[in-house]
């Protein structure tokens, strides 16, 4: 654990309930939630935010400034240069989106009916039918009552840096 500089205020913050393996590094003014598992190796570098319920698999690193949405999971190995959307699963030595971490929304709790409505929002958001903006908005209304849609709908809104996108290779990629 680093601790903060004077240029990141000064914090570096950890919450609660999060499990740290062997070799795992939170650099410099980052915000890590609660109930973070960091396997092996996995590492922060400076002034990341890292969601609640977030697992990172051994060997990954996350480039500085980056943002990991809540309940988003990580695969091991891979190198995160863009923030991920709460509940994605990002893999890839440069990672991309590929798919949702539906075993992590079922260990919170989410119903089934729950989990296929963020599954078709994911769907139309990252592989529908025009261009990102106009599918960003058209998500944000047709699933405007959902609770984890909007969730990631704010996320997105709220980055000024790059998003880890989906990118689809065969036809079962976006059941993920």
């Amino acid at each position: 654990m680093n601790t903060g500089t004077e240029e990141g205020g000064n914090v570096t913050s950890v919450g609660d309930h999060c499990f740290f393996m062997v070799g795992s590094h939170v650099g410099h003014d980052c915000h890590v939630g609660n109930n973070i598992v960091f396997a092996n190796n996995a590492m922060l570098a400076g002034h990341c935010t890292v969601g609640d319920y977030v697992v990172f698999g051994g060997g990954v690193a996350v480039r500085q400034f980056t943002r990991i949405g809540d309940g988003a999971m990580i695969v091991g190995l891979s190198g995160v240069r863009a923030d991920v959307i709460p509940g994605g699963m990002a893999q890839g030595p440069l990672a991309h989106l590929v798919g949702l971490n539906v075993v992590g929304m079922r260990r919170r709790g989410l119903s089934k009916a729950e989990i296929h409505r963020v599954r078709d929002a994911y769907r139309a958001l990252f592989f529908g039918e025009g261009s990102f903006r106009d599918r960003l908005e058209r998500v944000a209304v047709d699933y405007a009552a959902d609770a984890q849609v909007a969730k990631m709908i704010a996320f997105i809104r709220a980055g000024k840096r790059p998003l880890t996108m989906a990118i689809k290779r065969s036809e079962g990629d976006e059941d993920a």
